[in-house]
This record gives C-alpha cells, structure tokens and sequence, in this order.
C-alpha cells in the first residue's frame, strides 16, 4: 500500500490523478496512455491518498467475482461509492459501477442500478463471444465526448455488457444496442479500453482530466 511519504512531491496536492490499486489487468496501460498526453498518476489502494485526488481512475481487466473480492478486502467497496470528484470506470471498472453482474452472479458496487448481463448469440446474430476489436460509438453526449464525432472506433474485449440506459452517454451494437458509456453524477463509465483507442481515447482521456 502507497502511504503520502511514498508518493512524488506532485501527489500532495488536489491535482493529482490517482488509479485505483486492485487486481485489475490494465493499470500499466492507463499510466502509459496517460503520460502519452502528458498526465502523471499515482497507483495507490491508501484510502487518504484516493479520496484527496483531483480526478479518480478506475480500471479493469478479468473477471467481476475476483475483482470485487479484492475490492472488499482494501475496503475499497466502501470508499468508492462515496467518492465526489469525477470518476472515470474502464471495462471491468465500469461494470463494477453497477449493481450486478451475470459474471459469476455477482453483486456489485451499485452506482448505477444497472445489469451486467452475457452476450447471447443465436441463429441471427451468430457473433463470437467475446467481443475483441474496433467497433464504432453513436448517440455521444456529455463533455467526456467533447471532440469526439460520431461513428467513432473504440476498441473492446468483453463478453458482459451493460444494456442501454437513461444514463448512457455513447451506444455500441453487437448482437443488439447497449451501453459504451455512461454518467450519473461525478460517476463515468466506459465499456471500451480507452488506453487502447488511439488518439480518440486519448481524447476522451483528456476531457476526464479536464472535468470540472
């Protein structure tokens, strides 16, 4: 666990940008997509250290059961929801936002009172399971998508989505229309890797850091 004397002289003030330390699969990615547009981030589980950041990031990689269980064992379950600077959940992190998971039955952090559900292909959309690769985003709104045009590619690996909700703020289709991102509050959620989405997710990446 990082503690405030570990951390670079930058990271004693209000505007640092901290990733939240799990067990999630893409941190090293964020960090490297953040300091492609110039942001330095602190990696830390320490409570003091995320309720006293500027900005939150939340990543994910893997599955709900196993990251909500490392969630809990930080006390991390507790903390996030009562978090009041912008939040930013990526893949799994999004997920995780929600109130359940199909994915091993699992009960989530409840942010968002929404779903994660499986991907179910039949005789119509005989689509494979996951999905991994580009695929294109309407119906953008919210200044996270600030720059952003419609149509865009983003780039995605899941097999658990979220449906198409009053919160969404982008709209992806496979098998059928369903949630790419959404907000309530200071609260965001993508579906795709923004890390891994070129210059369009360092967009997006740019506009969260930029929230005020």
């Amino acid at each position: 666990m990082y503690s405030p004397s570990d951390l670079p002289p930058f990271a004693s003030s209000r505007n640092k940008v901290v990733i939240i330390k799990y067990n999630a699969g893409n941190i090293q990615s964020v960090l490297y997509a953040l300091e492609r547009i110039g942001v330095e981030a602190v990696v830390s589980d320490d409570h003091a250290v995320i309720q006293s950041a500027k900005k939150v990031i939340f990543p994910g990689v893997g599955e709900a059961s196993s990251a909500m269980r490392s969630l809990q064992a930080a006390g991390l379950d507790q903390l996030i929801p009562t978090l009041i600077q912008p939040v930013l959940g990526i893949c799994v992190g999004m997920q995780l936002l929600c109130s359940f998971s199909e994915e091993n039955e699992t009960p989530c952090l409840g942010i968002f009172e929404e779903k994660v559900q499986i991907f179910q292909p039949n005789e119509v959309h005989p689509v494979k399971v996951p999905q991994i690769g580009w695929n294109t985003i309407t119906h953008l709104r919210s200044p996270l998508m600030n720059g952003v045009p419609e149509n865009s590619y983003c780039y995605f690996v899941h097999s658990y989505f979220v449906a198409d909700n009053p919160y969404s703020i982008a709209t992806a289709h496979y098998t059928q229309p369903y949630c790419a991102a959404f907000q309530k509050d200071n609260f965001f959620g993508v579906q795709f890797h923004v890390e891994k989405s070129a210059a369009l997710g360092e967009r997006m990446l740019q506009n969260f850091i930029e929230l005020t």
